[in-house]
């Protein structure tokens, strides 16, 4: 049965994407970049968008704000305050927003932290990926395990009282001993809310790159599962709530910003590359810097948007909340779209409640955590065609 009881109310979000690293690490396909020569310019061209889009949630509060990237901790303080300010002068901003910045061990100190304090961050997301300096090298990361602790030191001097940190697992040439190694560190740490992804190798990265030339082998699925069943055992043993496959947070604390998504709630993406739902469209900017800055100090928006069908609905619904301990509800679907699962995927339903891969709490379907392994293609077979 799922731990938190109270499902989350969508609500809407704006997300502030950074596309600047200081190096690129082996892993990342997100859209960044390593010259900063244009920074002060894509920042500038954030404000005017900002701006330019402040009836796109047509008046809806918002409650939460991320800052995303790339590295946000790269932009000064003046930087974030004035993207941050703007935010607040052109959208209705809820009492208590969630206002998270992701940063890198590196770029921060206890004056930096106390100045994103002082200003209004009210949420941290360390990258830090893992203890191990090793490791840390081998995927490129700037900063080292010293780093990664003192940063989470001073967060906690400065003021912070929600943070979150980041881990990988399931990393060439590590082993499960190594994963144990990494999560014992970062629960000694205390944070409100830990983030830990399977590492996934994509095509345009260096690790890539590598895996097609066959100077990297892909860590084995059946080590990466027992990584997997490892950290959902050794975090709840810990009072951690596991609130999505990726996801564990002390009660209470999830990320509002990204429970959002889950739940389909309305956002916009400002920033190069950045992505935007209104409940009806989504949009995306285009992902490079130079092109997205000409256009905005032109006056004009330069973006692509797809109009969802039903079936796009549905599917976006079943892909995330499934992954949820709100689970999906079969009932809401057939209630708001007229596609009813249970007698469509019956069969299909039952198979996997035989083999334990899923349970039922009514009408809701809830995964177990072998069937959280499987999640991705038991969502796509439960997908709707239109």
């Amino acid at each position: 049965m799922p731990l938190i009881q109270e499902q989350p109310k969508s609500h809407a979000g704006i997300y502030l994407h950074i596309p600047f690293c200081k190096q690129a690490c082996h892993y990342c396909d997100f859209h960044f970049s390593t010259n900063l020569k244009l920074k002060s310019l894509v920042v500038d061209s954030m404000l005017q968008e900002i701006a330019l889009r402040q009836d796109y949630l047509k008046g809806t509060p918002i409650t939460s704000i991320y800052f995303g990237g790339g590295t946000p901790s790269l932009l000064t303080l003046t930087e974030i305050e004035q993207l941050l300010h703007q935010v607040v002068r052109c959208f209705p901003i809820a009492p208590g927003a969630e206002i998270t910045l992701e940063a890198n061990p590196d770029d921060l100190t206890l004056a930096k932290l106390q100045g994103l304090h002082h200003m209004g961050v009210n949420r941290l997301s360390i990258g830090i990926q893992s203890f191990n300096d090793q490791t840390l090298r081998y995927v490129n990361r700037a900063h080292t395990s010293s780093m990664a602790k003192n940063s989470v030191e001073w967060a906690r001097m400065a003021g912070f009282d929600n943070l979150s940190i980041d881990l990988i697992y399931a990393m060439p040439g590590t082993t499960t001993l190594d994963w144990h190694a990494d999560l014992t560190q970062a629960l000694l740490l205390e944070p409100e809310h830990i983030s830990a992804y399977c590492l996934t190798i994509k095509p345009k990265t260096v690790f890539g790159y590598w895996h097609q030339q066959g100077s990297m082998i892909e860590i084995d699925e059946s080590l990466a599962a027992e990584q997997f069943e490892l950290m959902v055992e050794v975090c709840s043993k810990q009072g951690y709530v596991h609130y999505e496959i990726s996801n564990f947070c002390k009660p209470g604390k999830y990320s509002r910003h990204n429970t959002n998504y889950w739940k389909s709630g309305p956002y916009i993406g400002i920033g190069p590359g950045a992505h935007g739902y209104n409940g009806l469209q989504r949009q995306w900017n285009i992902a490079n810097n130079a092109l997205y800055s000409k256009a905005i100090q032109n006056g004009k928006l330069s973006y692509t948007s797809e109009t969802l069908t039903i079936a796009n609905h549905v599917n976006e619904y079943i892909m995330t909340s499934i992954r949820t301990c709100w689970g999906c509800d079969l009932d809401w679907i057939r209630e708001k779209y007229a596609i009813d699962l249970l007698v469509t995927q019956k069969d299909y339903l039952e198979k996997i409640t035989l083999l334990k891969l899923a349970y039922w709490i009514g009408h809701t379907l809830y995964l177990t955590n072998s069937g959280k392994l499987l999640a991705d293609k038991i969502a796509g077979d439960l997908f709707v065609d239109g």
